[in-house]
């Protein structure tokens, strides 16, 4: 099976769970939570995140997982059974693998489960849970995180309903509403930002080091706001002439480009999966002595942070991160407040029609067990009943039936009433154990694979 976007989706490992004795969970950490020196310590690089998640249901009590990992956060979305001890596992599994200590990470988490962990998720990919409420680049993230977990099949049916709504969601948000279009990005804020220091930007020379998707976009803004050169430089050289070629800007080897750094008056990194800092201040005495102490811009929007924030300290120079870029966003938050609370509305109902919709799915296989095991006793008494008599006409034939049927309907009314309505509650605990009870006073059998039949 596959999803819409070509994934292959594997079916869901039981380990002997039935889906409906399954949480949801998001356990993790952002940039309101936790400094930038914590989020580039634990940060994970987008081509590890697959395997991350392969271990994590490998060595943690998971049935599902997707790890998240972009310069804002760094999360994950499990599926465990229910009481399963997942927060501090979690936790302690991330802080090992990125050498960390758990309590620190333990300091600055939060925990979302149930109907909390969907609307999250529906915020995240909607990018209400930005650091700039309403940039394109999140969802675009998740797609592809989501995909190398459905790849190394740590992720299946559970999570396989919670992404894909949430693509939908964000679709629908960005489609209803003006989130995006009165959004202000990193790459925007940044040439803001650019633009206070230099009164006039048309004869200023950028360099780009790191030719990536945020990049690119802020090459734009900054050939918009009227910078005349650019400099282009990235690990791959062919990417870097292939941006540069893009919008007429100058390739350099990545290992020749410090022998470049004097012609540029604003420097962007965006280099990922650093070992270490790109920039420090030992790199550029002989820089700023060549440009006669003329100032320099610094945009780090790296993380890890590609420029040592020592670099601030050096006369003429001025060193911004992604956590600076978002207070210069913040001032044009009130152009978008009221947009973002039509979005926020959407979430919200979209996440309770989910619940509902993962909640009656939980508890239908009892549902439909349970009417036909009393409809099947009902059909066999009234075999019975009807082979006793001497003749039964087509007339009375039907009222039995409908008699029967009827008197099975009212049995069946008040525990499958309860049972739905018990569903829809915050954790579903309550749901899981009446099915439980019925399941053994009534023998009944279903699988985890049983599905609702619509409607």
């Amino acid at each position: 099976m596959s999803n819409r976007d070509g994934a292959i989706v594997r079916p869901l490992r039981a380990r002997g769970v039935r889906e409906r004795d399954l949480e949801i969970w998001v356990i993790g950490l952002n940039h309101r939570t936790c400094p930038i020196e914590l989020r580039e310590k634990l940060a994970i690089p987008e081509v590890e995140v697959g395997d991350v998640a392969q271990r994590a249901i490998g060595h943690l009590p998971l049935n599902e997982a997707v790890v998240l990992s972009t310069c804002n956060r760094v999360e994950l979305v499990g599926v465990s059974a229910r009481g399963a001890d997942v927060v501090e596992a979690v936790t302690a599994f991330l802080a090992e693998d990125r050498s960390l200590p758990p309590a620190t990470l333990a300091e600055h988490r939060y925990v979302h489960r149930g109907r909390q962990a969907v609307q999250h998720l529906f915020r995240v990919a909607s990018s209400l849970d930005s650091m700039v409420v309403g940039e394109p680049q999140i969802l675009g993230q998740l797609k592809e995180q989501y995909r190398r977990a459905v790849e190394k099949s740590a992720s299946a049916r559970v999570l396989q309903r919670c992404f894909e709504s949430s693509f939908r969601v964000a679709k629908r948000v960005r489609t209803e509403t003006g989130v995006a279009t009165k959004a202000v990005s990193v790459s925007s804020a940044a040439v803001d930002l650019a633009q206070r220091i230099f009164d006039d930007l048309g004869d200023k020379t950028a360099m780009l080091i790191g030719a990536g998707k945020m990049s690119e976009l802020a090459a734009r803004h900054l050939l918009g706001a009227g910078v005349a050169n650019v400099i282009v430089t990235n690990r791959s050289f062919d990417r870097a002439v292939q941006l540069a070629r893009g919008f007429g800007g100058t390739p350099v080897p990545f290992d020749q480009f410090p022998h470049y750094l004097h012609l540029a008056d604003v420097v962007l990194g965006s280099v990922t999966a650093t070992a270490g800092y790109v920039l420090g201040p030992s790199h550029l005495h002989e820089v700023l002595r060549a440009r006669r102490r003329r100032p320099m811009f610094f945009i780090d929007l790296g993380m890890p942070r590609n420029f040592d924030p020592a670099i601030n300290d050096l006369q003429s120079v001025y060193v911004y991160n992604i956590d600076d870029l978002s207070r210069v966003a913040d001032d044009h938050r009130a152009e978008r407040e009221k947009e973002a609370e039509r979005a926020e509305e959407i979430v919200r109902a979209e996440a309770e029609t989910f619940w509902r919709m993962l909640a009656a799915s939980d508890v239908t296989p009892t549902i439909v067990a349970l009417r036909g095991k009393l409809d099947a006793i009902r059909r066999a008494e009234l075999e019975r009943a009807l082979a006793s008599l001497a003749t039964v006409g087509p007339d009375e034939r039907r009222v039995l039936e409908a008699m029967t049927q009827s008197i099975v309907n009212k049995i069946l009314h008040p525990p499958t009433t309860t049972l739905k309505q018990l569903a829809f509650d915050e954790e579903g605990r309550d749901a899981a154990e009446m099915a439980e009870v019925l399941h053994r006073l009534f023998a009944l059998e279903t699988t985890s694979d049983d599905e609702p039949d619509g409607g």
